[in-house]
């Protein structure tokens, strides 16, 4: 029997994904429990968005896991949430051998306990070799302090006179970002109902397509997951051209 995934014209998958993972707390506190419980609960929600882009023919999948205003959340929270990564990443590996994923983190890597960074770096390097999806996990990220980094490096090469202020253009900048290596989002998943991008990618996102979802994202699954993609294919994407010039493109 034909499954959702099958059902997708393979040649109209976004190639990257970005996704805000939004609704850990309010989703525990509708159970009486406490917000930690509900980040315990988006691991499934991880786990199953990772399987269904890798099936589906995405190749690049960006998951907001930790941003820098988070580090201002109660140390009791932060420090939980930093033990729940630790097991997490450590219980997932096998899931990302077996599915072929490799694992990239993009953020202020500085600002992580060394715990983390050490079992993180471990399992980066352990998938380096997959060839399948690549999940980039934004970990200590917000789009101003990346673009703040972004212009003090390229301040610090006009000074050293190894680049011309008339040589500075928008690709100058997009290498100067921790994304250099990777393509911008074509599509962006918000879950929580919230509708805000929450200082995520500002400058990759120029041109993505948003998708927003009342779905708390411990219940997100790989029929909403899905449900995104269809309405991803549905949109006609211009980058400031007009419907017929489009339709003249292919």
């Amino acid at each position: 029997m034909m499954n959702d995934k099958d059902k997708v014209d393979k040649k109209k998958i976004p190639k990257h994904v970005a996704v805000i993972m939004d609704g850990n707390g309010r989703w525990a506190k509708k159970k009486g429990n406490k917000r930690i419980y509900g980040h315990k609960n988006g691991v499934k929600a991880v786990r199953e968005t990772v399987e269904a882009a890798g099936e589906m023919g995405v190749k690049y999948l960006t998951l907001y896991a930790f941003s820098t205003e988070n580090w201002k959340r109660p140390k009791t929270e932060v420090d939980a949430l930093m033990s729940l990564f630790i097991s997490a990443v450590k219980n997932e590996t096998s899931n990302l051998m077996k599915n072929n994923v490799r694992l990239k983190a993009v953020g202020d890597m500085s600002l992580l306990p060394p715990k983390v960074l050490e079992n993180l770096n471990v399992i980066i390097d352990k998938t380096s070799q997959n060839t399948g999806l690549t999940l980039v996990l934004a970990l200590s990220y917000s789009a101003r302090n990346e673009i703040t980094y972004a212009v003090k490096k390229i301040a610090e090469k006009v000074m050293k006179s190894q680049l011309s202020i008339n040589d500075i253009d928008e690709d100058t900048i997009s290498k100067q970002l921790y994304t250099h290596d990777l393509p911008d989002p074509e599509l962006l998943i918000r879950t929580g109902g919230e509708i805000r991008i929450s200082n995520f990618l500002l400058w990759q996102l120029s041109y993505t397509e948003l998708y927003f979802t009342e779905v708390l994202w411990p219940d997100f699954s790989k029929k909403d997951f899905f449900n995104a993609i269809t309405n991803f294919r549905q949109r006609e994407r211009r980058f400031g051209k007009i419907s017929e010039q489009i339709s003249n493109e292919f």
